[in-house]
């Protein structure tokens, strides 16, 4: 299977509300970034719904979709946070918190009712959160004699490379960003020029 460079995840924060029998669902939907971003978004949630009875969720986190995680909170196990993580594999979605908030109306739903529920309510949240692919690339700083410069343009141009940043005297850095399916190509091009240094700085 060849490498794929692109990844789908939420275009913003979004929310959206289900209801069943008196209760309501109420899906918080966060692009995100890190695990640590989790606590603090459930957090304000607990702090903006204190009457809540649960604040259910599931993330899925890096771009080969690896990383995942459910919490019931207190739901029969199964019922909450799992299904919520099957709306996140269904739209193959990734780098996304789903909080589903409910009030509690007084009937209880049993295991379908809330499978359905929670499912129903993330399915919203996402639709209103919309979804968009990300491309993964590498960020590079490359450093080469100002007499190079056509020859580093040239090879940037063919490439499609973006440049974040720039600074042009006798000896030019650039900051570049490069899809991550063409960074061998790239970066050999690029160093067999010669006194040019190219160095490695983080993905994106």
């Amino acid at each position: 299977m060849l490498f794929d460079d692109t990844y789908l995840t939420v275009k913003q924060p979004a929310e959206a509300v289900f209801a069943d029998r008196g209760s309501k669902f109420i899906a918080f939907v966060y692009p995100i970034q890190a695990e640590a971003d989790i606590k603090p978004l459930v957090s304000h949630l607990k702090v903006l719904h204190p009457k809540a009875n649960h604040h259910c969720w599931a993330m899925r986190l890096s771009p080969d979709r690896s990383i995942f995680k459910v919490n019931d909170d207190g739901e029969p196990s199964g019922t909450a946070g799992r299904p919520i993580l099957n709306v996140l594999l269904s739209k193959d979605v990734t780098n996304v918190l789903v909080v589903v908030v409910r009030y509690f109306g007084g009937k209880l739903l049993g295991v379908p009712g809330l499978i359905n529920a929670y499912k129903s309510a993330a399915e919203m949240g996402i639709a209103a959160a919309g979804v968009t692919e990300k491309i993964i690339s590498d960020v590079y700083k490359i450093e080469f004699d100002y007499l190079q410069m056509n020859e580093v343009m040239k090879i940037i141009k063919e490439e499609g490379v973006s440049i974040i940043q720039q600074q042009s005297d006798n000896r030019c850095v650039y900051e570049i960003s490069i899809r991550k399916v063409k960074v061998n190509q790239t970066i050999g091009k690029l160093g067999g020029i010669i006194n040019t240094r190219v160095e490695f700085l983080f993905s994106s």
